[in-house]
């Protein structure tokens, strides 16, 4: 039976319109930091390494482990030193991010290490990592549309939403595609936006 961590977890699920406050475990990535915008070659190239480690992985799982799964989707973490250039001023040569996909936490640390010496000539293997993201509360939404309208449904996340409940962000912008954008008519592209928060009261 094939596991698909998307239903499993509540929290790849979200409501356009709706801000909703999750809980989330510790997760588990596969990782690779870059800065600038993500038309440019370097973010290109992590998508093209992410992804053919996590499909090894993924046949490691079933063939040696019998626990066969959906791989995941592209997600990101996004930060800049000023977060308008996400909101209003939309200057992607100014962000910074890290790619990722989930992967189980099942996956023994030597099937990562097997996928990197199998995975020949993915253009980003020396900076790719396997690492914990543990996020805590976070409140999100669904976007759905192209990314560069995004930066009014972050604004009033940011700005509203967040402020209202008594909130605060920490941590770093994070953006889960669930759609392929390779296939999927921009307007119908559907994006959770997630923003890591903790208690504003009582914080110096």
């Amino acid at each position: 039976m094939k596991t698909d961590l998307k239903r499993e977890l509540a929290a790849y699920s979200a409501r356009r319109g709706v801000f909703d406050v999750v809980d989330l475990p510790p997760l588990r990535y596969l990782m690779i930091d870059g800065h600038g915008d993500p038309n440019a070659q370097a973010y290109a190239d992590a998508v093209s390494t992410l992804f053919p480690v996590a499909y090894k992985l993924k046949f490691m799982s079933k063939r040696e482990l019998d626990r066969d799964y959906v791989v995941m989707p592209l997600e990101a973490l996004w930060w800049s030193d000023d977060m308008t250039t996400f909101t209003s001023d939309r200057d992607k040569s100014r962000w910074d991010w890290t790619a990722m996909i989930l992967v189980p936490d099942w996956t023994p640390a030597d099937h990562f290490e097997r996928a990197l010496a199998a995975a020949t000539g993915a253009p980003a293997l020396d900076r790719l990592r396997l690492e914990t993201l543990d996020e805590g509360r976070c409140v999100q939404t669904l976007h759905l549309g192209p990314f560069d309208e995004e930066g009014p449904v972050l604004a009033r996340l940011h700005d509203e939403v967040i402020p209202s409940r008594g909130l605060r962000m920490t941590g770093r912008h994070h953006e889960i595609y669930l759609s392929d954008i390779r296939r999927t008519d921009p307007a119908k592209l559907r994006t959770i936006l997630r923003q890591p928060v903790t208690d504003a009261v009582g914080d110096a």
